[in-house]
């Protein structure tokens, strides 16, 4: 209640809810298989929880990797789905890490056009000098959907993200496999966000193996002669 500004008395004043759906930004939720077989944790269940990212999903930018991350999960939804078990994506409208659109572009411009380049370096500081914050993505109720399906357990998490992965196991949801995206699916221009993100933390597994601060230093994005 503390933590949603007190605007939905209904966490207080309803104790018999045990799954609250917030109108936060919109989500839609894609399903491929038989959704009875959710709530069995020994029919194997593949899921991607997916954030917004215009650029990419809808017009194809290969600054980032949210495309084909997004393909490759429906891919390996549908597999599960065709060895009878499920695949779940949650798309939710977060677009650009929660902080819109516009301000997102905002942050491509600075990372091409500043002195050097677009550089994995100063992947993360450019989204702070622009929004004054990295992230403003809510994720302690991210999980409620998936607890709305009845999932308890995930045996493939296609994601790479700790902050998504955290929030879900905290509520009691267990992931077996994660997931992460191909190299070979990587574009070009994203390398500078991936190598980023596998420095700074993500779960990457051993196809990402050796980056390390030489190889933040030396990847960069492609240039533009502005």
């Amino acid at each position: 209640f503390r933590m949603t500004n007190g605007m939905y008395p209904e966490l207080i004043t309803r104790p018999d809810i045990k799954i609250f759906l917030p109108p936060i930004g919109g989500l839609t939720i894609y399903i491929w298989g038989d959704p009875d077989t959710i709530p069995d944790e020994d029919i194997e269940l593949t899921c991607r929880v997916h954030d917004e990212c215009n650029g990419s999903d809808v017009f194809g930018s290969d600054i980032c990797t949210c495309r084909p991350y997004l393909t490759h999960a429906i891919e390996e939804c549908i597999k599960t789905a065709q060895r009878g078990g499920c695949g779940i994506v949650i798309y939710f409208r977060k677009e650009g890490r929660s902080l819109g659109e516009v301000t997102k572009y905002l942050v491509y411009n600075t990372r091409k056009r500043q002195e050097g380049g677009d550089s994995a370096e100063n992947y993360f500081n450019c989204t702070e000098q622009v929004a004054g914050v990295q992230d403003t993505r809510f994720q302690a109720l991210m999980p409620d959907p998936l607890h709305f399906l009845g999932v308890t357990k995930i045996h493939n998490f296609i994601s790479m993200s700790d902050m998504k992965y955290n929030a879900i196991v905290s509520t009691g949801i267990e992931i077996v496999n994660r997931v992460e995206i191909p190299k070979e699916l990587v574009p070009a221009d994203a390398q500078v966000e991936i190598t980023a993100k596998v420095f700074h933390g993500y779960n990457a597994g051993k196809a990402y193996e050796g980056i390390d601060e030489n190889e933040l230093k030396k990847t960069v994005g492609r240039e533009y002669a502005y």
